[in-house]
């Protein structure tokens, strides 16, 4: 497993969701798993197989979010004001579609290109790291490219919308 990059407030979500995961979600399973089972034939019970699946399901998130943590590198999330930096919402206009187009850049747990966060890991998310309001970057893609430019960076902060993302 790679090491995942990630800010402090990044290991302050996955140890949320590690502890709720825990104390709420294994306690729910494991009931759900003794009703099932007081129901008779387990052959042919299909909630006890449910209720088994989903008990592994939580128990296997809780793993690799543990190991997640366990080999984790952990990086600031502070920008220069001027810069494009992880939280940050920047404007981009690509010059080959004439669009312009509003990111959030997070870390690569976070990312979700449908709802507007793209990982610092990502090709735009590299190229644009560290440039500046009217930096023509170009963003490497495979053999090829394309240029965006930098409109406006605004400094934003990590939110609960910024949800860890599924394995």
């Amino acid at each position: 497993m790679a090491r995942e990059e990630l800010t402090q407030g990044d290991v302050e979500k996955i140890q949320a969701e590690i502890d709720h995961r825990k104390t709420v979600v294994r306690k729910e399973a494991i009931e759900a798993v003794k009703v099932a089972r007081e129901q008779g034939d387990l052959s042919e019970n299909f909630e006890y197989y449910a209720a088994k699946r989903d008990k592994n399901k939580n128990e296997s998130r809780i793993r690799y979010l543990e190991r997640m943590l366990k080999t984790a590198k952990i990086i600031s999330d502070e920008s220069k004001e001027d810069e494009v930096g992880i939280n940050n919402t920047v404007e981009l206009y690509f010059e080959e579609d004439d669009e312009v187009e509003t990111y959030k850049l997070v870390t690569s747990i976070r990312g979700d290109s449908l709802e507007g966060r793209i990982s610092i890991e990502s090709p735009i998310g590299k190229a644009v790291l560290g440039h500046k309001v009217g930096d023509r970057v170009q963003v490497k893609v495979g053999d090829g490219g394309f240029f965006v430019v930098i409109k406006k960076i605004e400094n934003t902060t990590d939110t609960e919308e910024d949800t860890i993302r599924s394995y």
